[in-house]
């Protein structure tokens, strides 16, 4: 059974921007799949499909490794 959790996401602006979360959400253990609905200037939504719920503190990790941070 897999887990979808949706995170929205500030300060994304473009498809560089897209790439650079897909590739941190996508390095998490047990993360399938990640989709992102881009919202330039906006708060963008990101959908996770991941094989167990994510640990929040590795989920923020990944985002500020990108340069990026969950909305409040």
């Amino acid at each position: 059974m897999s887990t979808t959790t949706t995170l929205p996401v500030v300060g994304m602006t473009c498809g560089h921007c897209v790439q650079s979360v897909t590739q941190e959400l996508t390095g998490l253990d047990g993360v399938h799949d990640v989709a992102v609905e881009l919202i330039p200037d906006g708060t963008s939504v990101v959908t996770v499909t991941s094989a167990a719920p994510l640990d929040h503190a590795e989920v923020k990790a990944a985002l500020d490794e990108a340069g990026y941070e969950l909305a409040r």
